[in-house]
């Protein structure tokens, strides 16, 4: 699709919602929007944007939709509401989440769409308000693949890292790992500074100097998931090892093919997806 033949509706203009809005309208898509407060789409209408009165409204003249919102019950009554986006989604058309959703609500989105001819993919994103701004964003897509292609164009308007994940819901999981990764980081890593600057020691120059916990309840089962590894006779391995522990729990093997990992951790190719 070119810019000139394709309608871009997004619902949900925010802290995030806004400015991302705005890079696809920057980008040259014709866009159409929708918020709880009209006030919140001064600036994009001010742009030449159209203003839609509800989620079935937008729908109705947009070939790509977008939504970003607060909580996975704001994405579903947005979509399936009386006057949601599913009362007026067009045939063929395409409905991208960017919320943090729940992968439930996803995979009944996706399924009420697809009744009505329509595609809806799950596409959270990580970057935070100044990311949404300046397009320095990864958005992870799970879905059909195929529609990802189609509409990359208004993804990469988005955000410049648009990458597909996998299946229906995929996405959604993928975020929230990421995010339970960086909670759990953030809180031993308050337990370890905390102790540190207590005891004395001048924040920077402790973070300089140190970069990695001391004892307290995190750091206690770290030590505990090491001293296990050590009782399998893994003592000849790196402390990595003690993924497999987990692996054993959940009844799972996490195993990437070499040749595979090697293609994802090269530098990016201009031009590739």
């Amino acid at each position: 699709m070119s810019k000139d033949n394709v309608v871009v509706g997004f619902v949900g203009l925010g802290t995030m919602g806004g400015p991302m809005a705005a890079n696809v309208q920057g980008a040259g898509f014709k866009l159409i929007v929708h918020d709880l407060h009209r006030q919140a789409a001064s600036h994009h209408l001010a742009a030449g944007a159209i203003w839609a009165d509800s989620p079935r409204a937008l729908a109705r003249e947009a070939d790509v939709i977008f939504s970003s919102l607060p909580e996975p019950s704001d994405v579903e009554a947005v979509a399936l509401g009386e006057d949601g986006l599913i009362a007026g989604i067009k045939p063929g058309a395409a409905y991208f989440d960017l919320s943090t959703n729940s992968p439930s609500v996803v995979k009944k989105l996706n399924a009420a769409f697809a009744l009505k001819g329509a595609h809806m993919l799950d596409a959270p994103v990580s970057g935070g308000p100044a990311g949404a701004a300046s397009r320095k964003l990864a958005i992870w897509i799970g879905g059909d693949e195929n529609v990802f292609d189609r509409h990359k164009a208004v993804l990469d308007a988005i955000g410049d890292k648009a990458a597909y994940i996998g299946p229906i819901g995929s996405a959604t999981v993928a975020k929230l790992v990421h995010n339970m990764s960086g909670y759990a980081l953030v809180c031993a890593l308050a337990e370890t500074f905390t102790l540190g600057v207590k005891a004395g020691v001048e924040p920077l120059a402790l973070w300089q100097a140190v970069r990695q916990g001391v004892p307290m309840r995190m750091c206690n089962l770290t030590l505990a998931e090491m001293t296990e590894a050590l009782a399998r006779g893994w003592g000849g391995r790196d402390s990595r090892s003690v993924m497999l522990l987990q692996q054993e729990r959940a009844g799972v093997k996490i195993a990437v093919d070499p040749e595979r990992l090697g293609e994802a951790l090269a530098p990016a190719i201009p031009g590739s997806r």
